[in-house]
């Protein structure tokens, strides 16, 4: 992939947390909502044991297709990770975390982008 198609890189990454059982994973397309990123992808976790392997499989997915984090944010014991890839930008919060943020309502009009979850 030369030209990132972060849309392709976000679905991948929801498909690396479904695997592993995240909750309520949602794909938003932020692109007229943020100057950050232009896809989001929002997970749930129900530990920090999972949260950290929700974080290794993304890492890993997406490295394999050629692509590495440029920043990483948090850590399981806070609940929260931001995996930052230029224009995909992974959340994965504890499910109390993702319940008090509600992140997905701070880019309201976002459009839900529609991904194969099993």
């Amino acid at each position: 992939m030369t030209k990132r198609d972060y849309r392709k890189l976000a679905k991948i990454a929801a498909e690396a947390v479904d695997d592993k059982k995240a909750k309520d994973i949602l794909i938003l397309d932020v692109r007229r909502e943020s100057d950050v990123a232009d896809y989001m992808v929002i997970a749930g976790a129900q530990s920090s044991t999972q949260l950290t392997a929700l974080s290794k499989a993304v890492q890993d997915t997406l490295h394999d297709h050629g692509v590495k984090a440029l920043h990483r944010e948090g850590h399981a014991k806070d609940r929260w990770l931001a995996l930052d890839y230029g224009g995909l930008v992974v959340h994965i919060l504890l499910i109390q975390a993702r319940s008090f943020y509600r992140l997905e309502h701070l880019w309201e009009n976002a459009k839900l982008v529609k991904w194969n979850s099993k």
